[in-house]
């Protein structure tokens, strides 16, 4: 078993996330829909939703957005 550190840490600085949302294929109706659902859910605050909309546009099945 190790010992406990007996002295305080600097704190861990972790990167800044650059990277804008996805953003949808004009023509594809699941990439608007996500959208869409991405911009009512961020209306009501709810960006848990935000962010699965965003994973989900990334993760197009197509292969765009």
């Amino acid at each position: 078993m190790t010992e406990p550190t007996r002295y305080q840490t600097l704190p861990v600085e972790l990167p800044l996330r650059t990277e804008l949302e996805p953003t949808p294929v004009e023509e594809c109706p699941g990439c608007i829909e996500l959208a869409n659902v991405r911009d009512r859910a961020r209306a009501g605050g709810d960006m848990t939703t935000v962010s699965d909309c965003n994973v989900y546009m990334k993760r197009h099945p197509e292969g765009h957005g």
